[in-house]
């Protein structure tokens, strides 16, 4: 499954997976705008299969409930939400519009990545900080990072199902849609559900 689509503030584009034999993914993506920004999110529930959807849907209809709230309550609103299911693990990035920042954080081992559009600004990439732990059962301290961010920053958020190595094979200019489906084809274990996000930042709008 691919799907490429324009919201204020991001160009974005998803490629998911199941893994073969189930109907469904236990990987999950949210983009929710709100007045002033937008939440993109990648969930993974546990383990593969309808329960694991289960999970993943649960935490996304949270999600969709209350996108414009910080991503450390929201993380605390999955995890009270998850009681009783698999649990999921969730990474989750806030565009705020008016700051031209984005505040991400991740429980569990969903990889997000910021790759700058001009790498001799700075340093060419940033990676979420993770921490352990499972929304759902297992909630540590959380702490959310802000970065400022330039038009044509991008964010790519990819769960467990996809093997590391792919950022160094990157191409930022290439479109989102193109990157996620190059990402999950080459990259995709296919042992696993597999999801691939790509978020452009594209700047306010005046």
């Amino acid at each position: 499954m691919s799907e490429q689509v324009h919201t204020p503030l991001i160009d974005w584009a998803v490629a998911t997976l199941a893994l073969a034999g189930e109907e469904e993914s236990g990987d999950l993506h949210v983009v929710a705008p709100f007045d002033g920004g937008v939440l993109v999110g990648a969930i993974d529930g546990l383990g593969h299969g309808p329960e694991a959807a289960v999970a993943a849907r649960n935490a996304g209809e949270t999600l969709m409930r209350h996108p414009q709230e910080p991503v450390q309550m929201l993380l605390e609103r999955c995890h009270e939400s998850l009681r009783g299911t698999r649990g999921a693990v969730i990474t989750l990035a806030s565009f705020n519009e008016r700051a031209g920042t984005m505040s991400w954080l991740g429980v569990g081992n969903i990889e997000g990545t910021l790759l700058r559009a001009d790498p001799g600004a700075g340093r060419p990439r940033e990676s979420v900080m993770l921490v352990g732990g499972v929304p759902g059962h297992q909630l540590p301290s959380l702490r959310t990072n802000e970065l400022e961010l330039s038009p044509g920053d991008t964010l790519i958020l990819a769960t467990d199902g996809v093997r590391g190595g792919y950022l160094d094979l990157v191409a930022i200019s290439d479109p989102p849609q193109q990157l996620a489906d190059h990402l999950l084809e080459e990259y995709g274990k296919r042992t696993d559900d597999a999801l691939v996000l790509v978020a452009r930042y594209t700047g306010a709008t005046e």
